[in-house]
């Protein structure tokens, strides 16, 4: 299951850099599929796949570099490096989707500018008053 799982994430990531559109996307989501952000917030898939198009309309041309590709049971993770377009900022995103029925049934999603990532190693340290 662990293998099919992460074939499915290779699957949906291919047919997205591949098509450049979202829709292609849509087969491989689950109907009660939900996307969640850091702050808490979170989308359908509708919702999301639209977002995603939307998006994909200013990154026709970013490239994907995956680093980590990793399944247990039935949650995938997909660590990578993407680089926007035209000299755009370099971030790194780690998704975790969890698989039922075949399906990706939810994606937890974070997302960080790596040029930002030195400041954020020592977030626990007090502000300089």
């Amino acid at each position: 299951m662990t293998t099919d799982n992460k074939a499915l994430v290779q699957r949906a990531l291919a047919e997205l850099l591949e098509t450049g559109s979202a829709d292609g996307l849509a087969p491989f989501l689950h109907d009660d599929f939900i996307h969640h952000r850091p702050d808490a917030t979170s989308s359908t898939k509708k919702e999301w796949l639209a977002a995603v198009n939307t998006a994909l309309t200013h990154l026709a041309d970013m490239q994907v570099e995956v680093l980590h590709l990793l399944a247990d049971d039935d949650h995938v993770v997909l660590h990578s490096r993407r680089r926007l377009p035209d000299n755009g900022p370099e971030i790194t995103v780690v998704d975790i989707w969890r698989i039922a029925d075949g399906l990706v049934a939810e994606c937890w999603e974070t997302i960080e500018p790596t040029s930002q990532a030195p400041a954020n190693l020592t977030w626990w340290e007090p502000a300089d008053h």
